[in-house]
C-alpha cells in the first residue's frame, strides 16, 4: 500500500500548522482541543520548517519545569525531519517510524505539505491489507 492511498482513507486528511512563534503553552491548548498528537511547524503554513509532538512537550516539562511553557514552539521542535512522498510503500514508512521512534511523518510534493501520516494510519492500513490478502487466499483455497 501506498502513502497516497493511506492518505484517502484518513476521515481528516487536513494538518494543523502553527507558526514558530507560537508559545508552547498555546501549542498545548491547540493539541489538547484538536486531539491530536502533533504540530507541523510553518512560516508560510505550506513548506514545514520542524514538528512537535505531545511527548515534545512533556519531556520538557520534566527536564526545565512549567517554564517551558512560555517558550517558542521553534525552541522545542524537531527540525531535522524526516518526511516521506505520497509514492513511498506503506512498509518503508512504518520501518523509517519505527527506526526513528517517532509517530507521525509529514507528507510532502515538491517540498509542499500535502499531508500527516501517523503510525497509527500505517498499521490500519497494513491490517487492511493483510486481511484483504488473507480473504483472497481463502477464496482461492476454497475455489471462489
Amino acid at each position: 500500500m501506498l502513502v497516497s492511498q493511506i492518505l484517502k482513507t484518513k476521515a481528516d486528511d487536513s494538518v494543523t500548522t502553527v507558526k514558530p512563534s507560537m508559545l508552547i503553552s498555546e501549542a498545548a491548548k491547540l493539541l489538547s482541543e484538536k486531539r491530536i498528537g502533533t504540530l507541523v511547524i510553518s512560516s508560510d503554513g505550506k513548506r514545514p520548517d520542524g514538528i512537535l509532538s505531545e511527548r515534545d512537550i512533556v519531556r520538557a516539562l520534566g527536564q526545565q519545569g512549567g517554564g517551558c511553557l512560555t517558550k517558542t514552539v521553534e525552541e522545542l521542535m524537531t527540525s531535522k525531519l524526516i518526511t516521506c512522498a505520497k509514492n513511498e510503500r506503506a512498509d518503508d514508512i512504518l520501518a523509517k517510524m519505527t527506526e526513528g521512534r517517532f509517530r507521525h511523518m509529514p507528507v510532502l510534493e515538491d517540498g509542499t505539505l500535502i499531508g500527516l501520516i501517523s503510525l497509527g494510519d500505517v498499521v490500519k492500513a497494513r491490517l487492511m491489507e493483510l486481511s484483504m490478502e488473507k480473504d483472497a487466499l481463502q477464496g482461492m483455497i476454497m475455489g471462489h
